[in-house]
């Protein structure tokens, strides 16, 4: 049977991590599938490692991992993608959900569902959180700035995405493997790079609308400004990481 392995990382989410998860086991996914979580800590406080080993006891199928000091998202990402390629099977997805509550885990259905049903492979699904009007300022203020990101990180990559930052990204266990030793971002650069080792590997992208609420600071909120200049200057770095690579392998 396979399974969609969703990696979580999370920094002090003890107010939400738990609602997260019950909402992944509520899904109702589709014939033959089944969903697996893989959580990691990233060195959040005593309190909230505490909240979440606890969780073990009334999720008996998750798996923890913890960070004994904060390296970021990135770094939480690596652990956990590294953890489930050691028993994933080649059939397998592999996907990234947030420990907030802005994401809804049953749009990862349609991720599923495209994967098994489009006639050409694809190996890689990224959500796209822009669909349809934004009618609230937050939301407008992500898109205006995702957009500008996500616009040079298609004109470096040639990949043609909308949402590039968005946390969804589901990725075909082979093509997850290839990539991994590619990823060595800490913090949230980690998006464009994984936007960047999937063009670089030749992977066939595509995405899928997802629906999104968004925290603002004042809720926990993490990513900020600082972010998206670190996003740019890793950008930067892939580009010409990519080129080094198409010099090297012509083929």
């Amino acid at each position: 049977m396979p399974v969609l392995h969703l990696v979580i990382p999370f920094l002090n989410e003890q107010a939400t991590l738990e609602t997260v998860i019950g909402r992944v086991e509520q899904v109702a996914w589709p014939d033959g599938w089944t969903a697996r979580v893989t959580l990691v800590d990233d060195g959040s406080s005593e309190d909230a490692a505490a909240s979440a080993a606890a969780l073990g006891d009334r999720h008996p199928d998750l798996q923890l991992f913890r960070h004994a000091s904060n390296l970021g998202k990135g770094a939480a990402l690596r652990t956990g993608f590294a953890e489930v390629l050691k028993h994933a099977d080649e059939a397998d997805l592999v996907g990234v959900q947030d420990a907030d509550l802005e994401y809804a885990p049953s749009d990862l259905v349609h991720f599923v569902e495209r994967f098994v049903h489009t006639s050409t492979p694809i190996d890689a699904i990224v959500g796209n959180r822009w669909i349809g009007a934004q009618p609230n300022a937050i939301r407008r203020a992500h898109r205006i700035a995702n957009g500008c990101l996500t616009f040079i990180s298609n004109r470096l990559t040639g990949l043609q995405i909308h949402d590039m930052e968005c946390c969804y990204k589901i990725i075909r266990t082979p093509m997850l493997r290839k990539i991994l030793p590619d990823l060595d971002e800490n913090h949230f650069a980690v998006e464009p790079q994984l936007a960047a080792a999937l063009a670089r590997h030749g992977a066939v992208v595509t995405e899928v609308g997802v629906s999104y609420d968004p925290r603002s600071f004042a809720e926990g909120k993490k990513i900020g400004l600082r972010d998206g200049f670190e996003a740019v200057a890793s950008m930067i770095r892939e580009w010409r990481r990519s080129r080094h690579h198409r010099r090297s392998d012509p083929k």
